[in-house]
């Protein structure tokens, strides 16, 4: 009834090299999610980083919301970016996503941008220079609401 005391010293001795054994799996399982996943996010927010300290006015940039265009202001916290000619939004520094190369909003055109100058000229029936003449009432009439909407 009563367990040798060698015995017992002998399984305890066996099962202290068994545990070392069963923990190698999860340092190597620890290691792997180390190399493929942690170091490289911590890379990529590094990269990130330092892009955002090197902002300077004239770089093209688009942030998280996917708006597009060249940095006019820099200060400690935020940016001020010019959209279009006379539209300007102040968005924070770390909303800055990617820093695009010099020239590349020139070289963007939308394509659903209609044009409002063009005109349609054929040589048909008087009834295509009505529809001449209403398009160009429609361009003048935006023209004006377009005036209004400045002046107010």
């Amino acid at each position: 009834m009563l367990i040798n005391d060698a015995f017992a010293q002998a399984a305890s001795s066996t099962q202290a090299g068994a545990d070392w054994l069963s923990l190698l799996p999860m340092f190597g399982i620890l290691i792997i999610f180390y190399l493929l996943l942690i170091r490289p996010q911590a890379k990529r927010a590094k990269e990130q980083k330092q892009m955002v300290e090197a902002l300077q006015r004239g770089d093209e940039v688009i942030t998280n919301g996917g708006i597009l265009g060249q940095i006019i202001n820099v200060s400690e916290n935020y940016v001020v970016i010019e959209v279009a000619p006379t539209i300007e939004v102040t968005v924070l520094k770390s909303s800055v996503q990617t820093l695009l190369p010099k020239g590349t909003l020139k070289s963007i055109e939308p394509k659903g941008k209609i044009q409002k100058n063009k005109t349609i000229k054929t040589t048909s029936a008087p009834e295509t220079k009505k529809v001449e003449d209403t398009i160009e009432t429609s361009d003048n009439n935006d023209n004006e609401a377009e005036k209004n909407t400045e002046k107010k």
